[in-house]
């Protein structure tokens, strides 16, 4: 996968808004600009395989060089990842 820069930018910013509306929508997580961006990939990593796991639709995706990025799967993805994050580093 080769990307120009001004390509790899888009995507950083797709993905970090991405990880900043999973994580809005799973309660919050601490971080920052960097976490939100983390989390979008993962959440693009993680959200199309539950997708396709459970036979749904892809849904909304951008192509960037020719390359898709599963915007809807991708927030998806990351409320997930961070609902579950949560649920297993609750303090006592």
């Amino acid at each position: 996968m080769t990307l120009s820069l001004p390509d790899l930018v888009l995507l950083i910013v797709i993905a970090g808004v991405c990880g900043a509306i999973g994580k809005a929508i799973a309660g919050g997580a601490r971080g920052g600009l960097i976490v939100s961006i983390a989390l979008g990939f993962i959440g693009a990593l993680l959200g199309p395989w539950v997708a396709r796991s459970l036979r749904l639709p892809e849904g909304f995706a951008v192509t960037i060089d020719r390359h898709p990025f599963p915007i809807l799967w991708a927030i998806i993805g990351a409320a997930l990842f961070v609902a579950v994050i949560h649920l297993f580093s609750r303090r006592r």
